[in-house]
């Protein structure tokens, strides 16, 4: 799991795995169920760390699919909030991102520990009280 250099959002993760890969079809089954959890926990750590209300995720794969790095499968896990789109990116070609990367990967590891699932309170963290 690493944060995204050039962020949609703050807090915008990677999951990688650690064999290089182009597909995610070209995973193991235990490769999958790792990826999966890894993704289950980088949601519940942006919940637990930024009170995130959404979320996408996406995999571009193949050259001609946008993957910027066409061997190496990653999936990008986007945390959204009401109203966090705005006019910048159509206007101006640029975004606004209120928070400083080394700032949202300091919260995002403060959180981490326990974004394991392990704790019933991290379910509520993704899906919040009901």
């Amino acid at each position: 799991m690493i944060l995204n250099l050039f962020p949609y959002n703050p807090g915008h993760l990677l999951v990688c795995p650690y064999r290089h890969v182009p597909l995610y079809t070209d995973l193991t089954d235990e490769e999958t169920q790792e990826f999966s959890r890894m993704t289950q926990r980088g949601m519940r750590a942006l919940k637990a760390a930024s009170g995130c209300q959404g979320y996408n995720l996406g995999m571009n794969q193949g050259e001609v699919g946008g993957a910027g790095v066409a061997a190496h499968l990653h999936q990008h896990i986007v945390p959204r909030w009401g109203g966090d789109s705005n006019f910048l990116p159509i206007i101006a070609g640029t975004k606004a991102l209120p928070q400083l990367l080394g700032d949202v990967r300091e919260r995002v590891a403060a959180a981490w520990d326990s974004a394991d699932g392990s704790d019933p309170a991290s379910e509520e963290a993704v899906h919040g009280a009901e």
